[in-house]
């Protein structure tokens, strides 16, 4: 049965956005959650309402539609009739040229998720980046590779997305040459890896996904 749809997502959506811009200044705080609630003129008492959680609420809010909206692009792009390396680049590229938000906004979300007690959902929000670029990048993969190929590309995106932070090239084009010698690192290794396998036999397990 088709789930029906929020009501309340559009507001929650500009709600999200009018943080995200606050949060440029003032961090991802209490602060700033009531600041671009004022913006919006919402009544008391709304913004908890749709963000019960606070402003980390917010975050994964924002990182799971932006998510969405990299796996949309990439569909409407076409990208399934690139060459893998070429996929894998461009959700890198998409996530954070549309849909990753200000700077300055996402630095203070990274410092906010690295306290210990975000540890947990800075992992898991990681997981579902990784996870919906590779599913959009036609990944069909249920042996152990599954979970290889995510880390992998974890590593890739975390890197970049620090890379992309300190970057003032125009259009961020260090960061993209960047993000092609990762890959290229990244791609000499499963060359490695494939051979070794060659050599000695090796199998791998099957895994389910969830």
């Amino acid at each position: 049965m088709p789930q029906a749809a929020d009501p309340d997502a559009p507001l929650r959506d500009r709600l999200a956005d009018a943080l995200a811009a606050e949060a440029v200044f003032e961090g991802w705080t209490r602060g700033a959650l009531a600041a671009a609630a004022r913006q919006l003129a919402l009544p008391a008492g709304e913004a908890d309402r749709l963000f019960p959680g606070g402003p980390v609420q917010v975050l994964t809010h924002i990182s799971e539609r932006a998510d969405l909206r990299t796996v949309e692009d990439m569909e409407k792009e076409g990208v399934a009739g690139l060459k893998m390396r070429e996929r894998i680049k461009s959700a890198v590229r998409i996530r954070l040229e549309r849909h990753a938000g200000p700077r300055e906004a996402v630095r203070r979300a990274l410092a906010l998720l690295s306290l210990p007690f975000n540890a947990g959902l800075a992992l898991k929000l990681l997981y579902k980046t990784v996870d919906a670029m590779w599913y959009a990048a036609g990944d069909t993969s249920t042996d152990f590779n599954f979970y290889t190929k995510r880390a992998t590309l974890a590593g890739v995106y975390s890197s970049t997305l620090l890379y992309w932070l300190a970057d003032r090239s125009p259009g961020s084009e260090a960061t993209w040459g960047f993000l092609d010698r990762r890959i290229d690192d990244v791609m000499k290794i499963e060359k490695l890896k494939s051979q070794v396998k060659s050599w000695t036999g090796g199998t791998t397990r099957t895994v389910s996904r969830r």
